[in-house]
């Protein structure tokens, strides 16, 4: 690689633990890297996986019928490759805080990473009261008598209590948690090969039945040929909102451990989760129910008790048509966990969003304060704020929350992956003007440009196109909940690059140093061993047992 001179300030100091010894901080911050491999990977694998992989998949189901879902799963899980392709190209070579947020900002315009951390802060922060309104419905499967104020204030307090102390907390709940969630899915995919070859209390081998009865492409908002593709596009859309990944790890990268080989690591698995989790659920779940289903029809189109809760799963339908009574508990107490999860994982980049924001000065430089254990305490604070908006669910039912915020953020989730592919783009340009070639980078994405120019053309047609329904009929209400992030980011763009004067940069003044020096001396002076996923596992469980013994002796 040809030496090239920074040209956005030197390298700040690297810190030294005082228990090991080792640098364990970072590039442009005071965050601490202390998530080894087995938190990425699980992370990697399980930490999106929510809410929408469960219940509200039930949803595309019943607008589009199993071979649409399936079809729009496997299509969207390509498109997300391609971006995880891109992001991992990337993140894996400057591993710095903020992730997608700050490579925007430095690679292509300052205004479009102002755009990204902002638009990603509103994204991640909407979605936590997303979530812990989804706990709401979801813990009504057993009873209705918990007051929802209290479900409320418990996990604004758990929440905060994962991630006020030092990041190896929250990478140990999440290594845990997310657990439960791959436990969860692996429970209910052989649930699904079990019954339908017979081992079920009827003993019916239904098969692919439902694909032929009533179908495998169901009819939505119009008949004929049109219905049908208009209830593949309602799966599409469910896709967009289901399936994220490439840019959450990026906000882990500062905080990685030999990152440049345990986020190369990570972001491999993340195509493993798109093939087996979204794809399979899409698959799994058309097997299992019927898009005509009278349980699944009622609470999607109607007004049946249960919309929104364990019990509008397509699992959980499934196992009361069969007659089974057990296990839709045990799947209701994995899902609680599972949608915890996906709320605490969600408070974590929220907060990183926020301190790498404050970082750039594009947020009072206040919020870039670290405590001595590396956590943004300013940034964290502000952060805990957007919990509380889960008592709008108060005044209302939680299922009409629930349904206005899933609309309201999915524009921002794919305005998150256009960001990723720009910069990609810019990433390659200014790689191929400068003399750089992508085999000296530790990761090299395959089908490069084309993956990256690929995604950009899908995710704009999708978030321009996802709200089509608001158009005929004209309906204000439904234009603003679908398009409202959309018009936020181009004025939030726009603000940032009139303010600021800021301006696209060339190929060639793209800064491809940057950081780089930092994180070549972290990983040149880290005295922590590599290990892999299972052996650092293992070591887990064999320092569990010392500790324990040496508690007895």
């Amino acid at each position: 690689m040809p030496q090239m001179t920074s040209q956005r300030g030197p390298p700040h100091a690297p810190y030294e633990n005082e228990d090991t010894g080792s640098v364990v901080v970072l590039n442009g911050g005071s965050l601490q890297r202390q998530l080894g491999n087995r938190h990425l990977q699980i992370i990697a694998i399980g930490g999106s996986i929510g809410t929408a992989a469960f219940v509200s998949v039930g949803t595309a189901l019943a607008e589009g019928g199993p071979g649409s879902l399936f079809i729009a799963y496997v299509i969207y899980a390509v498109i997300m490759g391609m971006l995880n392709n891109c992001a991992a190209e990337m993140v894996v070579y400057m591993p710095v805080s903020g992730g997608f947020v700050r490579l925007a900002g430095h690679w292509v315009d300052e205004a479009l990473g102002f755009m990204a951390g902002w638009n990603f802060l509103l994204y991640e922060g909407i979605m936590i009261p997303f979530e812990i309104t989804a706990l709401q419905v979801v813990l009504s499967f057993w009873s209705d008598k918990v007051p929802a104020i209290a479900i409320c204030l418990v996990c604004i307090f758990l929440y905060g209590l994962l991630n006020v102390f030092a990041v190896r907390v929250y990478g140990e709940a999440e290594f845990w948690l997310s657990t439960g969630k791959i436990l969860l899915l692996t429970i209910l995919f052989c649930f699904t090969f079990i019954t339908m070859v017979g081992g079920n209390p009827q003993g019916d081998a239904y098969g692919f039945r439902h694909w032929n009865h009533p179908g495998a492409f169901a009819e939505y908002l119009s008949t004929g040929s049109l219905g049908r593709f208009q209830g593949f596009l309602a799966c599409l859309w469910n896709a967009a909102f289901l399936m994220v990944g490439p840019e959450l790890i990026s906000m882990m990268a500062a905080e990685a451990k030999q990152p440049r080989i345990y986020l190369k690591s990570a972001y491999k698995t993340v195509y493993v989760r798109f093939a087996i989790m979204f794809v399979g659920t899409g698959f799994c779940v058309g097997i299992l129910v019927a898009y005509n289903d009278p349980t699944l029809v009622a609470i999607v189109f109607g007004d049946a008790s249960g919309s929104g809760t364990a019990a509008a799963s397509p699992y959980v339908i499934a196992m009361h048509n069969m007659g089974v009574t057990a296990l839709p508990h045990l799947v209701n107490a994995l899902l609680c966990t599972s949608i915890f999860s996906a709320g605490n994982n969600i408070f974590y980049n929220a907060t990183r969003t926020l301190y790498s924001l404050a970082l750039q000065g594009k947020a009072p430089k206040q919020l870039a304060k670290c405590t001595k254990d590396g956590v943004p305490i300013y940034a964290f604070g502000v952060t805990m704020l957007f919990p509380f908006l889960s008592l709008l669910s108060l005044s209302k039912s939680s299922e009409t929350v629930l349904t206005w915020l899933l609309n309201l953020v999915t524009a921002a989730g794919i305005i998150d992956f256009i960001v990723i592919a720009i910069t990609y783009i810019s990433f390659y340009r200014a790689c191929k003007a400068q003399g750089v070639s992508r085999d000296s980078l530790p990761y090299k994405g395959w089908f490069q440009p084309y993956s990256g120019y690929i995604a950009l053309v899908a995710e704009i047609v999708i978030v321009l196109c996802y709200g089509y329904t608001s158009f005929d009929p004209w309906n204000v209400s439904t234009f603003f909940t679908h398009y409202t992030m959309v018009i936020v980011a181009v004025v939030i763009f726009f603000f940032w690059k009139f303010y600021k004067k800021t301006r696209w940069l060339r190929p060639h003044e793209v800064d491809l140093v940057w950081e780089k020096p930092l994180v070549d001396l972290y990983e040149s002076t880290c005295e922590e061993p590599l290990t892999t996923f299972w052996g650092e596992t293992l070591d887990m469980v064999r320092f569990w047992k010392v500790s324990k013994q040496n508690d007895l002796d």
